[in-house]
């Protein structure tokens, strides 16, 4: 292989702003789709509805022009755009089912239909949907913005299980738990292509994340624990920043030898 290859490697993985898929990756992921959760009740619960969306997408508008802004992967502001998108993606869908009053089923199909609607104009301009590509301005727009439609579309499906179905959120978190081991195993028993799986993993990440959230934080005659949102997002963002941290000093520890 020519000498230069390692280098173009190095470069392409540098500038990559979406960070690896790791374990680390899924048990951050699934710590924000709960944080979001809570925090979006806990908003709700505290000010009136139009202070809380308007607080939640200004922190959500802040938090892309500091990831649209950086040239690489960077684990703070990455995960931090990643935490504004669970809390505004969660308003996304409380505020069409509350205000508007559509079911959670109809929200669900909604934006199912969106999100499919988003993966086929990202692969038909850019002919992929692979997260290892997300090194320009367009394929980074179109992973936020799916990204933004996943957490909606994972708000309705866990409150239509919890609430429509009747499920609850033990049970809810339980069903999620298994759904979200299916692609892993379809991908290493009948060769899932790993694109598939991923995203198929990442949208049950949502629904996961807010059925445990809403279990520990819901009020017991509600089915939950009633641990209350205010301590759950405390706790779970303090696990945010601890996890964050941690592949933050594991980044900088690997770097030297990334470039050997």
């Amino acid at each position: 292989m020519p000498s230069h290859v390692p280098q173009l490697d190095q470069v392409q993985r540098v500038a990559s702003k979406v960070p690896e898929v790791t374990i680390a990756f899924w048990v951050i992921k699934v710590l924000t789709t709960g944080v979001g959760e809570t925090t979006s009740d806990f908003l709700f619960h505290h000010l009136a509805p139009p202070v809380a969306i308007l607080l939640g997408l200004a922190a959500l508008i802040a938090a892309f022009v500091a990831q649209f802004r950086v040239r690489r992967y960077v684990p703070w502001i990455y995960w931090s755009a990643v935490g504004m998108v669970s809390v505004f993606g969660t308003m996304a869908a409380d505020v069409v089912h509350v205000g508007f009053g559509v079911p959670y089923l109809a929200l669900t199909i909604g934006y199912a239909l969106i999100v499919a609607g988003l993966f086929a104009a990202w692969y038909a301009t850019e002919r992929t949907l692979s997260i290892r590509t997300v090194t320009t301005r367009r394929r980074e727009s179109f992973y936020w913005a799916t990204v933004l439609a996943t957490f909606a579309l994972g708000t309705a499906t866990g409150d239509l299980t919890a609430k429509t179905l009747h499920l609850g959120y033990l049970s809810s978190t339980i069903l999620f738990a298994v759904i979200i081991a299916i692609p892993a195993l379809a991908h290493r028993t009948i060769g899932l292509n790993a694109i598939a799986a991923f995203w198929f993993a990442y949208i049950v990440t949502r629904p996961l994340g807010a059925s445990y959230a809403d279990w520990f934080a819901g009020p017991a005659d509600d089915g939950g624990l009633g641990i209350g949102t205010g301590p759950v997002t405390l706790v779970g963002t303090a696990a945010i920043v601890a996890a964050v941290g941690y592949v933050t000093r594991r980044g900088r520890q690997r770097l030297p030898h990334d470039g050997a």
